[in-house]
């Protein structure tokens, strides 16, 4: 048997530098693999974890989302019914306050109808205070007024011997 000169017995294997830069750089590949997994498996788990939080928000988006046309639609239905309520609230006030103007007594909401009905009120007395007093200064006297002679002034020399002539 031919013995290999760089092996001998009692002596040390020598590996050519080669093969053992090979075999580091292969075992350092390895770790590196290895990491490599490990750390693709940690984000293969977040990214799941992540999917499932966008499946779980998405489904809390699709309610809040019928919550929300739920509400949009009650709110739809309560404005109408609003506006129904302070027209016929108008109505009630134009009909209950006959000595206001129609157009005084305008409104939105309840409070500016309540508000114009008040205008319309003090308008009406301001009104009423202000014809009572234009009566009292031209007060007339009731009955016949007292007769008094005729004036003469204006007429002509004719009609003044008419007047004097007649009986009195």
């Amino acid at each position: 048997m031919a013995e290999n000169p760089e092996r001998n017995e009692g002596t040390e294997t020598k590996v050519p530098q080669n093969e053992l830069a090979t075999a580091d750089s292969l075992d350092s590949l390895k770790a590196l693999l290895e990491e490599e997994k490990a750390a693709t498996a940690a984000k293969d788990t977040r990214i799941a974890e992540l999917e499932a939080q966008v499946a779980e928000f998405s489904g809390i988006l699709e309610n809040k989302t019928a919550d929300l046309e739920a509400a949009t639609t009650e709110l739809a239905n309560t404005k109408e019914a609003r506006g129904q309520a302070v027209a016929k609230y108008l109505g009630m006030a134009k009909a209950l306050n006959p000595t206001i103007p129609e157009g005084i007594i305008a409104g939105e909401t309840i409070e500016e109808i309540e508000q114009s009905v008040e205008k319309g009120k003090a308008i009406v007395a301001a009104v009423k205070k202000a014809i009572q007093a234009e009566a009292a200064a031209t007060k007339v006297p009731a009955g016949a007024p007292t007769r008094g002679e005729i004036s003469l002034e204006g007429l002509s020399p004719r009609e003044k011997i008419a007047a004097g002539l007649r009986p009195k």
